[in-house]
């Protein structure tokens, strides 16, 4: 597993940043530039969603279109400062799978978001574990995605 590094200047302040990133529709917006060429996963992340009970220890999924995705808790949270995302399984087909070798060979890996104020300006820094074949989609996912998310919390 390697860990990639993001991070864009944004002429917002923290908690707008934070609003677009987690904020349903615009959540959507970031999103989708995450698109999957992987046979396992569906290529609808223009339907991405995330619910979740923003508790510590308590359950996010982040799903597709087509209600495929991710399992995950919450595993830091200082509003609007930090988020903390540890990955825990894969919902397939409506099912949620904690245990197979496929989740097992990732289960843990951490996504991070920090929201850093410039004197009302914020830096948003990102940093993902992902498993090599998926470097290229996250990352131009992130690099696009993270420069809506400038883009929607700039207007």
């Amino acid at each position: 597993m390697e860990t990639l590094l993001y991070s864009i200047k944004i002429h917002a302040p923290q908690q707008k940043v934070w609003g677009v990133l987690w904020d349903t529709e615009s959540y959507q917006a970031w999103t989708k530039f995450f698109l999957c060429d992987d046979s396992t996963t569906s290529n609808n992340a223009s339907n991405s969603t995330m619910q979740s009970d923003w508790k510590v220890g308590g359950k996010t999924y982040f799903c597709d279109g087509s209600g495929n995705g991710m399992i995950s808790t919450i595993d830091r949270l200082d509003e609007p400062n930090v988020i903390v995302f540890k990955h825990l399984g894969m919902i397939i087909d409506g099912k949620e799978d904690l245990e197979s070798d496929l989740v097992k060979s990732w289960a843990g890996a951490l996504e991070k978001y920090f929201l850093l104020d410039l004197d009302g300006d914020t830096e948003l820094h990102v940093e993902v574990d992902v498993q090599p074949e998926y470097i290229e989609m996250m990352d131009k996912g992130f690099k696009q995605g993270l420069e809506a998310v400038k883009q929607m919390a700039e207007s």
